[in-house]
């Protein structure tokens, strides 16, 4: 990138920027495009497994905690409309190149363990209601097929325009639209299945088993992971029109959108279905439409449910892959990883890790522990974020951008923090596994510093 740079400036050009093509409508769809999907649709019941029947609690509490965070990205990005996120935003504050690897490389292990999470859910209860319970004892293979044509797509090169995140946020909002739609005209009319009894006073029901603090903590650990995605949005910065102006409202629209959209579900699917049965499943929506409207073919919405998890799968793979490529292509990894394909001209080599790894842990991991992962990791990388956002305030620059009152930063630190400690009653697995994919990092950057050391020690002997 260096070398780059030095050849435009030498020949008196600037290197082409990319076209600005977002504007307000655009970004919020990808904002919400980008939060909506495997949470939601599969995740749901294991949060009310940790909290009990008070299942619009944690969400309500993710939400407030993303929120507070958001805050810092949208007066980052006004500062530095530029795409990079985190990784940059931490490279500018604290100029140490090591932090600013761990970042990056927890980016990319939190998109593998969403992708993770989405192949188990892919799996599940929603395939089984396509296929039969015959799918059950292979549903193992399931997940790793999935994963490998995810890996195949990857490979042959997806560029999914802006206006197809369009589509794909539209059809993943109708399936939650039917979902709100059919559980309001069921609790309004007592037009719920015979089987069902609708029941409100779960929605202050905590799980009998613990206090309700510990409840919710522990359930909002889990939560938050409905809400993560709004950070990538800042990586569209360099493609937004007037950014400063444009991402303050769109983001902070497209996550109350989506708290909404989340919290109607969760008071829907706590009044309708009994907190056990949520636990048990990997496909709660479903329960809620069966139960709301059983004259509904399941097997249609089931495909819906698949469509929306297929599609996080397919993105958090995506750039997961284009991560890994881009720290080779830093020299932050070795080399290797930033081979590229000459035919397909995609990052095979980069492709074929994150897909292993991701197929390790689908073999290895349940997906309440793959979705507390990611937002495990995330909820560590944000709270770095809000440091970052204190200590850039030194920097001026000339343009006006949005600021958050410096409370909202400390506060979102404060917060996050205390969600990706034990003290939130996460169990000391998650650490386990977050560090032992950092871990991979960690050696692959020790590899490569030692044998860049020594080439650069072998190049400078030459040029003497």
């Amino acid at each position: 990138m260096a070398n780059e740079s030095t050849t435009h400036a030498a020949g008196g050009e600037n290197p082409p920027e990319l076209k600005r093509v977002m504007g307000p409508k655009l970004l919020l769809f990808f904002v919400v495009g980008d939060i909506l999907g495997t949470t939601i649709y599969s995740l749901t019941g294991k949060v009310a497994g940790k909290v009990g029947g008070a299942l619009w609690v944690p969400f309500l509490v993710a939400f407030v905690v993303a929120f507070l965070t958001a805050f810092s990205y949208l007066e980052l990005v006004g500062k530095y409309p530029r795409a990079g996120g985190a990784p940059l935003y931490v490279h500018r504050a604290f100029g140490v190149h090591f932090l600013t690897f761990l970042i990056a490389f927890a980016v990319m292990c939190s998109g593998i363990t969403s992708a993770s999470s989405a192949a188990q859910a892919f799996s599940g209860d929603y395939l089984t209601e396509i296929f039969g319970s015959g799918v059950e004892p292979v549903s193992w293979l399931v997940a790793l097929g999935f994963l490998l044509v995810l890996a195949g797509i990857n490979f042959r090169g997806v560029g999914e325009s802006v206006k197809m995140n369009v589509v794909l946020t539209c059809v993943e909002l109708a399936g939650l639209a039917l979902v709100i739609v059919f559980g309001a005209i069921a609790l309004i009319s007592g037009s719920h299945s015979a089987e069902v009894t609708p029941d409100p006073g779960r929605l202050l029901e905590f799980d009998a088993g613990t206090s309700p603090l510990l409840a919710i903590t522990s359930a909002t650990a889990l939560a938050f992971f409905a809400m993560v995605g709004f950070e990538d949005s800042v990586n569209m910065a360099e493609e937004t029109r007037d950014p400063a102006k444009t991402f303050p409202r769109a983001l902070l629209t497209g996550m109350v959108i989506t708290a909404v959209i989340y919290l109607v579900i969760a008071l829907i699917t706590s009044t309708l279905v009994p907190t056990g049965e949520l636990a048990e499943s990997d496909g709660p929506l479903l329960l809620v439409v069966k139960a709301a409207a059983p004259w509904f073919p399941p097997i249609l919405f089931s495909l819906i449910a698949l469509f929306a998890v297929t599609n996080t799968a397919l993105i958090n793979m995506l750039m997961a892959s284009r991560l890994v490529y881009g720290m080779a292509g830093e020299k932050v990894i070795p080399g290797v990883f930033g081979k590229v394909h000459r035919g397909r001209r995609t990052p095979w080599v980069s492709i074929l890790f994150t897909s292993i790894i991701a197929m390790i842990l689908v073999s290895s991991l349940e997906i309440s522990d793959l979705g507390s992962t990611t937002s495990l990791l995330l909820l560590l990388v944000f709270t770095v974020v809000n440091i970052a956002v204190l200590v850039l305030r030194k920097d001026r620059v000339e343009h006006e951008h949005f600021k958050a009152p410096t409370w909202v930063p400390v506060l979102g630190a404060l917060t996050c923090a205390f969600f990706a400690s034990p003290l939130s009653g996460r169990p000391m697995d998650e650490y386990l596994i977050a560090a032992a994919l950092l871990g991979i990092g960690v050696v692959f950057w020790v590899i490569n510093y030692f044998v860049k050391g020594k080439a650069d020690f072998q190049a400078e002997n030459l040029s003497k």
